[in-house]
């Protein structure tokens, strides 16, 4: 089934270019959708003032609440593991940080970010923070079980996404990076591991690890962090940059889904990094004209050149040809059927997951770092 929001002829000879009629019904869109945007800001903007987060203390949940599964994941400070609520029966993934780990790594702050960010943000295509508590050893944020798995997983699996399929991910994503960026927040860590794909076949973008409040377009930040293949060439060369940082590695993101590699890939890191800061990279053959026009937009590394970073913004994408066949008001409404959707037997079914070996949780009965981790 098309994922369009309404038929498209397969004869080229019936193919026109759209009608006024067309593009002042497109114009309504857009004008609909900034007015959603602005409302999903306020309500933003009313969630981080407060800052109460959903500790412990406000919503009563721990530890004990919650039966524990397997493994759906692993990091430099944790794991995530599959969890049911004893209450509800509702099936969630609660991400176990080693408070020892995040302190040597200094990563106390940005943990704490995280955790500010997951329980702000309100999106179709973000995850976000349901519950979170500390014991001795360990901090926990619980979010929700995306089940249809990584879309790196399928990905791999499948080769390359047709194109309708990838267009499809990817107007997820612009709306997500949107929303984010509209909340003064730039991710950082966009790749096809940091995307969840859920049991309607609709997207999720998780792992908020990197992420950052910018207050304004003039503030920049320096650090360097994120995956090599989709650093922006100011990250590399240790240049301030802003939130267009994420429009680049969407570019990389775009290319990856359709061509089944990354513009930049090579063994030797560096030379990832030498293309990369070169804007080096080739197009397959079969890659068509909107498409390449598009991925040349984004991955600019004159930053005055570069789609997102204009005078028009996000709306520079929204409105290019390759986007031309997206309803976005359909999208954020999850009202376009998707071409590909995961297979799921059940709400906690994980055969979409790779499997972990698995380690016990040892609490000590010492509280480490109370002062750090006081307010968690």
């Amino acid at each position: 089934m098309s994922i369009t929001s309404r038929p498209i002829s397969s004869k080229s000879s019936n193919k026109r270019p759209i009608s006024s009629i067309d593009a002042r019904r497109r114009e309504q869109t857009f004008k609909e959708y900034e007015t959603i945007l602005e409302g999903l800001k306020q309500s933003f903007d009313e969630r981080w003032k407060l800052n109460v987060a959903a500790n412990s203390e406000e919503n009563g949940a721990k530890f004990e609440d919650f039966e524990r599964f397997r493994t759906l994941g692993t990091g430099a400070f944790g794991r995530v593991i599959l969890v049911k609520h004893k209450a509800d029966g509702g099936y969630h993934a609660m991400k176990i940080l080693d408070k020892a780990k995040i302190v040597k790594m200094k990563q106390v702050e940005p943990t704490h970010n995280e955790k500010h960010i997951l329980w702000s943000i309100r999106f179709p295509f973000v995850v976000y923070l349901e519950y979170c508590f500390k014991d001795n050893s360990y901090i926990y944020m619980v979010l929700p079980f995306i089940n249809g798995g990584e879309m790196f997983s399928h990905l791999r699996k499948i080769g390359k996404f047709d194109e309708a399929l990838a267009r499809f991910y990817a107007a997820q994503v612009a709306l997500a990076l949107e929303y984010l960026h509209k909340c003064s927040l730039v991710y950082r860590d966009l790749k096809p591991e940091n995307i969840l794909i859920d049991h309607a076949g609709y997207i999720r973008v998780t792992d908020f690890g990197f992420s950052k409040m910018i207050e304004n377009r003039q503030v920049l930040t320096w650090t360097l962090c994120g995956t090599p293949e989709y650093l922006a060439p100011e990250i590399i060369l240790s240049k301030g940059y802003g939130k267009c940082v994420d429009w680049w590695s969407f570019g990389v993101l775009v290319y990856e889904m359709n061509a089944g590699y990354s513009p930049f890939y090579s063994h030797n890191p560096m030379k990832t990094y030498e293309k990369i800061s070169a804007g080096k990279y080739r197009c397959p053959a079969f890659f068509n004209e909107d498409l390449k026009d598009l991925i040349k937009n984004l991955l600019q590394v004159d930053l005055t050149r570069r789609y997102g970073n204009l005078k028009g913004g996000s709306m520079d994408i929204k409105k290019h040809k390759w986007f031309q066949k997206i309803d976005w008001l359909k999208i954020y409404n999850r009202a376009v059927v998707p071409s590909f959707i995961p297979h799921v037997s059940s709400p906690g079914d994980v055969s979409n997951f790779e499997k972990y070996e698995e380690e016990e949780l040892v609490v000590g009965e010492e509280e480490l770092f109370a002062k750090e981790f006081e307010n968690f």
